[in-house]
C-alpha cells in the first residue's frame, strides 16, 4: 500500500477535499451505493448526499462494494432531494442532475473552474432523476454515448462524471509537465 501512495484511514480524513458532493436520489441497489462510496474515495471527493429510500451505511450490500470506503467518504442522509439541494445551495454550490435531458451540457463539453463547488444528482436506476430535481438543478450534464445503449449503471456513471470533474482538477507531476 505504502508504495502505491494510499492514504491511510485518518491521512483521508485530514487531506483537503475536491469540492464535489454526489447525491443520489432513490437509488435501489445498496451495492450501486456501495460502489459509489468506493468510487467517491478514489476521487478524494467532499461527500455523498443520500436521498429517499437509498440504502446507507451501516448495510451489508454497501460494505460488500465500498471495501471500508463507507468508513472514509462523508455522507448524509436527506428525506427529500429538496432538502438537500436547498443545503447545498446554501453552501455555495452549483447543482447538476445527471440525466439526458433537452439543453442538457455533454459532460465532455462543459468547463467548471478549479475551485467551483459542485453536486451533481444522479437518480434511480430506472426512472432516472426525477423531473421535480430537474427543476431545482443549475443544468443537466449528459454522458456522450455512441452505441446503440442509451444508458449506464448509475455506479459507472458516477465514475465517468467524477473522472471528468476531478481530472482537471489534479496537479500534474513534474514528469507530466516536461511532456507538455
Amino acid at each position: 500500500m505504502e508504495e502505491l501512495g494510499r492514504k491511510s484511514v485518518e491521512e483521508f480524513r485530514q487531506s483537503e477535499k475536491i469540492p464535489i458532493i454526489i447525491v443520489l436520489e432513490n437509488i435501489r441497489s445498496a451495492y450501486n451505493v456501495g460502489s459509489v462510496f468506493r468510487t467517491s474515495d478514489a476521487f478524494l471527493i467532499e461527500a455523498i448526499y443520500i436521498i429517499g429510500y437509498s440504502a446507507k451505511p451501516p448495510h451489508k450490500e454497501i460494505k460488500k462494494t465500498a471495501l471500508g470506503a463507507e468508513e472514509t467518504v462523508d455522507w448524509k442522509y436527506f428525506k427529500t432531494t429538496a432538502e438537500a439541494v436547498e443545503e447545498l445551495r446554501g453552501n455555495g454550490f452549483n447543482v447538476y442532475a445527471a440525466e439526458q435531458a433537452e439543453g442538457s451540457y455533454k459532460l465532455s463539453a462543459i468547463g467548471f473552474e478549479p475551485e467551483e463547488k459542485i453536486a451533481v444528482i444522479f437518480g434511480n436506476e430506472v426512472t432516472g432523476v426525477e423531473q421535480f430535481t430537474i427543476g431545482l438543478c443549475d443544468g443537466c450534464l449528459e454522458i456522450p454515448q455512441l452505441g446503440m445503449k442509451h444508458s449506464l449503471n448509475i455506479a459507472t456513471a458516477v465514475g465517468v462524471v467524477l473522472w471528468e470533474l476531478v481530472r482537471t482538477r489534479m496537479p500534474l507531476s513534474p514528469k507530466e509537465e516536461a511532456r507538455l
